[in-house]
């Protein structure tokens, strides 16, 4: 049976609370359905940090500039998403303090202090964690072989662990739900099928170019950098493993980026562990749910444009 015809789009987005973002160039759009049932679409731009300087454009360097403009994204996302489920009430009086110490920039600022401490839960739990772990074991093994592939297997336990943890949440499940209509409304248009509800449902929830496949493409490369690069010193072994994290994330988007254009057997083969975990981080969606990423979509992308311009040959149905 031949392989399906897919062709690259360029768009991407992630879930947030009760919606999906996506973004096509500069341009994004967060559509939620609100607690009444409708759905509600906000579209802006986003250039990111040091947009338009040569620095974007350097491989292996670019990937961590990406990956931070993602997160500064993201939780702007998700901001708008929950307005829509918070309480209405007058500000508190932290609210109010914050505001006048920040010169009214108190969103911004806790913004930036979430992202900060969920950098450093992430280095703490994924990095610190597992190498903590393999030291203790170095009072029992000698052979350092051993310790390195024992820090590798710490660290990807201790991931996945969280990861499966964290979907028992009824709200994460929810949240992941909304991942999978993100992935079924590209993966549709880029098999060449018209952008409906019925197309959507049909097209699968699994996508090559996706932050999971990313974060688990960090973690494998994590464990191949730290078991060729060691030295007797366990200051500089800590030292090591956090000054190697942007050359990390750096090697990973290269990958992720080649994944989301190609398709040959070596593509197939590193994206695998992407698309497994895949397995824990999307879920089903409903309708209803395939509608709001729909709305989102069409917000900044032309489908209808972009089916003339790489389908007109007649690759795939329109239905």
């Amino acid at each position: 049976m031949s392989r399906k015809v897919q062709h690259y789009s360029g768009i991407g987005g992630q879930a947030v609370l009760e919606g999906v973002m996506m973004k096509n160039g500069d341009t994004y759009a967060v559509a939620v359905r609100r607690p009444d049932g409708e759905i509600e679409t906000e579209m802006n731009t986003y250039r990111g940090i040091l947009a338009d300087t040569p620095v974007k454009k350097i491989p292996f360097v670019r990937g961590i500039f990406v990956f931070i403009d993602s997160l500064v994204l993201g939780l702007k996302s998700l901001n708008y998403s929950s307005s829509f489920y918070e309480e209405e009430g007058e500000p508190s009086k932290a609210d109010e303090a914050m505001d006048r110490i920040t010169g009214g920039n108190g969103e911004k600022f806790f913004m930036g202090i979430t992202m900060v401490l969920s950098f450093a839960l992430a280095i703490g739990l994924f990095i610190l964690l597992p190498w903590f772990l393999s030291e203790q074991i170095g009072g029992f093994v000698r052979n350092q072989s051993l310790i390195a592939i024992s820090e590798g297997v710490l660290r990807l336990v201790i991931f996945l662990v969280y990861m499966a943890a964290i979907t028992l949440m009824k709200d994460i499940r929810r949240l992941y739900q909304y991942h999978g209509a993100e992935h079924k409304c590209i993966n549709c248009i880029e098999s060449g099928k018209e952008l409906n509800v019925e197309n959507v449902m049909k097209s699968t929830r699994f996508h090559k170019r996706c932050g999971t496949s990313f974060m688990i493409l960090v973690m494998i490369i994590s464990i191949i950098l730290f078991f060729f690069i060691r030295v007797d010193s366990r200051l500089m072994r800590l030292g090591l493993r956090l000054l190697l994290i942007p050359v990390i994330a750096g090697i990973s988007y290269e990958i992720i980026r080649f994944a989301g254009s190609s398709d040959n057997i070596f593509v197939r083969i590193v994206s695998a562990p992407g698309i497994w975990l895949q397995h824990l981080t999307t879920k089903e969606p409903d309708e209803k749910m395939a509608e709001v990423a729909i709305r989102s979509v069409e917000a900044v992308f032309d489908w209808r444009q972009y089916l003339k311009e790489n389908f007109s040959s007649g690759e795939e149905s329109g239905n």
